[in-house]
């Protein structure tokens, strides 16, 4: 799997996506180096988003 590239700190990236989804929790937003594949299957759960669309958003942020 292709890891993600920020543009900035996630703490940034993890406001922003509060801020625009609501439902969002801090535990929805846990990211560890190497687990990007968790954290993209739990947003894609939350917000019924396909992988690669939350993968470009992340991206685009």
């Amino acid at each position: 799997m292709e890891k993600l590239n920020f543009k900035g700190g996630w703490n940034e990236i993890k406001g922003k996506l509060k801020q625009k989804y609501g439902q969002l929790t801090d535990d929805d937003l846990m990211f560890a180096e190497g687990k990007e594949d968790e954290l993209l299957g739990r947003l894609q759960q939350r917000l019924g988003r396909s992988k690669e669309e939350i993968r470009r958003e992340l991206e685009d942020i």
